[in-house]
């Protein structure tokens, strides 16, 4: 049973790798065999001494992916070190809290960049090096709550990780062919710094937490177990799907 979510020499790339969910994933992905290419605009250093404690090997690759400008560059240096590319996590987003009615243009533009338009391009990107190899692989985003529901003031927000659930469909239909599982994870309230102003704010806190039937904020360890079933081969036959792990949020 163990062989089903062995990663043992697999190679993935692990956006927005730098700290939270993401450094969580690659960790997680590191622990159960894989290689790890980390991608992030800051010090990859944490993860890489992470990852490199467990026996894993880690390779840290600093990239802006608000544009377009390092997709190519990541697919290559992942293949001049690994020779190959099994798994890719689309983890890198931000967030920008604003009444719908004074949200900038600028602002919507960062947003829909680097949580949706990026996300696409450097899917693309790892798709037809997959498809070369002729292995099949693993391509897995990182949805949202918000993929499910309006949210408040986040109207860009909003709109990408709706983007990204549907786009998880639309990519699984064209790529299962070629045996590239395209899922999605849909993480509910975590502690990240991304809601560090919300878990301030004691009464939209409490708000959240009266509603979450789990009793509190997810971590980035919480994911794990997702990450790694959906870079494994015990999800060969899962296609299009969005996996919620948020304590019950939405069952509420």
């Amino acid at each position: 049973m163990n062989d089903l979510f062995d990663l043992k020499g697999k190679v993935a790339i692990v956006t927005g790798a730098t700290r939270g969910l993401g450094q969580g994933m690659a960790i997680a992905l590191a622990k159960a065999g894989a290689n790890i290419v980390g991608v992030g605009q800051s010090s990859l250093e944490p993860t890489k001494k992470e990852v490199e404690a467990i026996g894993g090997k880690f390779l840290p690759i600093n990239a802006n992916l608000t544009t377009l400008d390092k997709v190519q560059e990541i697919v290559d240096k992942t293949k001049s070190e690994y020779g190959k590319i099994d798994i890719l996590v689309n983890n890198a987003g931000t967030i920008r809290r604003e009444d719908a009615i004074n949200y900038t243009e600028q602002d919507w533009d960062d947003i829909l960049n680097l949580n949706l338009k990026t996300l696409f391009f450097l899917s693309q990107a790892v798709a037809k090096e997959m498809i070369n190899q002729k292995n099949g692989g693993k391509i897995i985003n990182i949805a949202s709550m918000l993929s499910y529901q309006g949210g408040i003031r986040v109207p860009a927000y909003t709109a990408s990780k709706s983007g990204v659930k549907g786009l998880t469909k639309a990519l699984a239909n064209e790529w299962a062919k070629y045996n590239i599982n395209v899922n999605a994870i849909a993480p509910g309230y975590m502690a990240t710094d991304n809601t560090k102003a919300i878990r301030e704010d004691e009464k939209r806190n409490k708000e959240i937490l009266d509603r979450i039937p789990a009793g509190r904020w997810g971590t980035p360890e919480d994911l794990a177990g997702a990450v790694i079933f959906l870079s494994s081969k015990a999800s060969n036959y899962v296609n299009g799907e969005c996996i919620a792990v948020d304590g019950g949020w939405l069952a509420r």
